[in-house]
């Protein structure tokens, strides 16, 4: 942190975070349970306010689609949001939890336990309910926490800690947010290694690959959603449409809404022009391969060029390709996707199972939405994000994936010879 160019503000920020540390790995569970609950009550208490500052946000960033729809808070979203602290505060304390313990043959007894990682620095875009999700999940594992949102949400963020950090009893300096308005906050907080134990980016791609190629922290890399569905030859046709509809459409934005289509060649003729249709009637644009525009010629597909296959869209739209089989779907994923959710639709089991032991991403479906791929819907709660990296953790992580662990060792007088 010696560059000049680093506020003292944000400097102070963290390490104003990194002493407030110490005092959140002592709260009980108790005392974290009603810290939870009573900021739960807080954001309902203050939604006018909330939903005052988002509006001022939405207006400023000129966002449309998608975009606005990440950036958008409404009374049921923050009813949502206040509900996802409260399963927060209902959920097991990790901290404390004994991993493993065991008794020597020289009567040393060795206790592996939970601890808190220390201090999390989040740096994300313009979706402000992770400001309030990310802070809760932090606080009951026993951390603190620095945000660093995007500069669209910087209003929605901004009321939304000072709604968490009024509440009585949290620690001065638990939960920081960093300025939004330049990327030496992001810097700062990437490079402040010894004050912040480890950094989470969540957000688009380019974020990610800036704070990972850039960082002297470590980092826990949520990945971009270039997620997938695959039609088999077997699949329920009525079930593959409400699952391809549901994960393209339900919510376009989100990391874990599919971006690809791949359908079996035995089934393609029939298959691709029924869902592409009802995909168009959904505002949904489309592209393929040169089988796909064959076999639906009257529909308005572009033409898929490489690096569709690699595109996360995060609108409505969607690639879709024709695949010979089984085999050739997994190579294709395994291939393009960026390891985070995909899927099958298929009445073969043996595909199924090959399918789910062969795919490399950190979820992997038979006949359901990737939609799912979310904390709250594994029930963990808020989440802290969708890791598709190996180390550490991967998929949806929350409280576990906050704590480190360490051993504590009693003996009555030991000493190695």
């Amino acid at each position: 942190m010696a560059s000049a160019s680093i506020s003292a503000l944000t400097q102070e920020k963290i390490l104003r975070a990194r002493g407030a540390s110490a005092k959140v790995a002592l709260l009980s569970t108790a005392d974290k349970n009603s810290l939870l609950l009573a900021i739960a009550d807080s954001l309902e208490a203050s939604q006018r306010a909330i939903l005052d500052a988002n509006t001022a946000d939405i207006e400023n960033s000129g966002m449309q689609g998608a975009m606005r729809d990440r950036l958008l808070l409404t009374p049921a979203r923050i009813k949502e949001m206040a509900a996802g602290v409260r399963e927060v505060a209902a959920l097991p304390d990790p901290i404390g939890e004994i991993l493993a313990e065991w008794t020597k043959s020289n009567g040393l007894h060795i206790r592996k336990v939970r601890v808190p990682l220390g201090v999390i620095g989040i740096v994300y875009e313009s979706r402000p309910n992770v400001t309030v999700d990310t802070a809760v999940v932090a606080l009951k594992a026993g951390n603190a926490i620095v945000l660093r949102g995007g500069k669209e949400a910087a209003r929605t963020n901004q009321v939304l800690v000072e709604i968490m950090t009024k509440v009585a009893g949290i620690p001065e300096g638990a939960i920081e947010l960093l300025d939004s308005g330049t990327r030496h906050s992001v810097q700062a907080l990437i490079t402040a290694r010894g004050l912040i134990d480890v950094v989470i980016p969540r957000g688009g791609a380019g974020l990610i690959q800036y704070v990972t190629e850039n960082s002297t922290v470590p980092v826990i890399e949520t990945g971009a959603g270039n997620c997938h569905v695959f039609v088999d030859a077997s699949a329920d046709l009525d079930m593959a449409d409400k699952i391809v509809m549901n994960a393209k459409t339900q919510r376009p934005s989100v990391c874990n809404a599919v971006e690809k289509l791949l359908v079996h060649e035995r089934i393609a003729a029939a298959y691709v022009p029924r869902i592409l249709r009802k995909l168009v009637d959904a505002g949904v644009e489309l592209r393929g391969d040169d089988r796909v525009r064959f076999v639906a010629p009257d529909l308005p597909i572009s033409s898929a060029k490489d690096q569709d296959w690699h595109e996360e869209y995060s609108r409505l739209c969607i690639a879709t390709a024709v695949v010979a089989d089984v085999e050739q779907a997994i190579a294709h994923i395994n291939k393009f996707s960026t390891k985070h959710s995909d899927a099958i639709v298929t009445t073969d089991e043996a595909n199924a199972r090959k399918f789910l032991r062969e795919v490399d991403s950190a979820a992997v479906y038979w006949n359901a939405s990737t939609r799912f791929t979310d904390g709250a819907e594994f029930g963990f709660g808020a989440e802290m994000g969708i890791s598709t990296q190996k180390l550490h953790c991967r998929g949806p992580f929350a409280l576990a994936e906050l704590t480190s662990s360490k051993y504590e060792i009693v003996g009555s007088g030991q000493i190695r010879s």
